[in-house]
């Protein structure tokens, strides 16, 4: 099995800036505070809180995006 590349415990911004292709996840979710400032310091566990967002879908679905790289 795959070692997952993205965690619940990174920021918004590190993510995107390692994976710019997860923007559309983020969209898929309504997450649309990929260009706030909060993305620079929220985790990804915490914005699928704010948004009432299974953090373990949106995080498989993040690193599905990203498994091939």
């Amino acid at each position: 099995m795959a070692e997952n590349k993205i965690t619940e415990d990174m920021t918004i911004r590190e993510v995107l800036e390692k994976y710019p292709e997860t923007a559309l996840v983020f969209s898929k979710y309504n997450i649309g505070c990929v260009g706030c400032l909060a993305a620079s310091f929220e985790r990804v566990k915490d914005i699928a809180a704010v948004h009432g967002t299974d953090v373990k879908a949106l995080v498989k679905d993040l690193n599905d995006v990203v498994q091939n790289k």
